[in-house]
């Protein structure tokens, strides 16, 4: 079933791995190509793309050095979760004209499996929200500060990356239980976003600072609770010193050492966790999919109540993907960064 009058073309554009990079990504390191849409098999459903969501983990994928993640390959279509409509359904699960989200990648039109991908409820919010709030960062967010650093009223949590898609939602979420929130970001204008719009009670401009962690003690003078750690590297290395007693740390990314050529070398601060009693964790948001519909639930209820306010980033047009993305990683955007391809 198609929906509409929509005309399904032959071919779709796709951007794909030129050259793994090297250091920062480089708008060479990507190309356009074409590839011919394949038949429908039973259980497939072809998607026109609407939205695409650019990630800080695609960039261990485009060299392979993420272990949890398979390396994407010159010559590959570009990783990337994707909101679109489907046009034609092989599936009795899916028709033709509904929303739905997946791992689809910097392409214009895909066929994917019908069980994988997730239906959306346009009526939950902008379809754009099923990359965002109401998508994996979001997820992200909820069950990495709630699950793996389980704040208590009253605590003091420090989100790092946190004018990001994910940390700008740690420190709304942190502040729906009644915790402080004290946020790190890259400019003056995402500290006057985090601390005007979001609510946070404090934030600093890492690049303004000589000092992280007497910036860091100047907004925690009662210290640290709770780190959601989104850059790694030296802002890491300042909040460690200032944990206390019994403190958590939710280790999300490590953005900051993804486009370095060599490994930085860096303060070794494991000791600190002894002294302080304190425990650090790794997480994927994968671990928790058993119960990715409780989190959806709790964040489309606080959306609809206005406890959480997002904003977008939008760049227009599949061909600037790789800027997009890139822009991304070098912290250009406020919010969530995607790039509209269609509707």
């Amino acid at each position: 079933m198609t929906p509409g009058n929509l005309a399904i073309p032959s071919v779709s554009r796709q951007i794909i791995l030129a050259k793994r990079p090297e250091g920062m990504p480089k708008e060479s390191d990507f190309s356009m190509a074409e590839a011919p849409l394949p038949q429908l098999g039973a259980g497939q459903v072809l998607v026109r793309a609407l939205y695409l969501s650019v990630d800080p983990y695609v960039r261990g994928r485009l060299t392979g050095q993420n272990s949890y993640v398979k390396g994407i390959q010159p010559g590959e279509v570009i990783t990337g979760g994707v909101a679109g409509q489907v046009v034609e359904s092989g599936d009795p699960r899916l028709a033709g004209g509904d929303i739905v989200e997946g791992i689809l990648g910097w392409q214009e039109y895909a066929v994917a499996q019908a069980k994988n991908l997730r239906k959306v409820d346009p009526a939950a919010g902008p379809i754009s929200t099923a990359l965002y709030v109401l998508g994996m960062p979001g997820l992200t967010a909820y069950f990495g500060l709630l699950e793996i650093c389980r704040p208590q009223a009253g605590e003091t949590v420090v989100v790092s990356g946190a004018a990001g898609a994910v940390g700008s939602l740690v420190g709304q979420i942190a502040k729906i239980k009644r915790c402080r929130a004290i946020g790190v970001a890259g400019s003056d204008e995402k500290v006057r976003y985090l601390t005007g719009e979001l609510g946070f009670d404090g934030a600093f401009n890492y690049k303004e600072s000589s000092d992280y962690y007497g910036s860091l003690k100047e907004l925690c003078p009662n210290g640290i609770d709770v780190y959601f750690d989104n850059v790694g590297g030296e802002i890491t290395d300042a909040a460690v010193r200032l944990l206390n007693t019994r403190a958590r740390i939710g280790v999300c990314g490590q953005i900051s050492q993804y486009n370095l050529e060599e490994p930085q070398i860096g303060p070794r601060w494991l000791g600190q966790l002894i002294v302080k009693q304190a425990r650090a964790e790794g997480f994927l948001v994968t671990q928790f999919a058993d119960r990715h519909e409780d989190g959806y639930r709790h964040l489309a209820t606080w959306l609809r109540q206005n406890r959480i306010q997002y904003r977008e980033d939008i760049v227009e047009g599949l061909e600037n993907a790789p800027r997009a993305f890139i822009g991304m990683l070098e912290g250009a955007n406020i919010g969530k960064r995607l790039v509209k391809i269609a509707g």
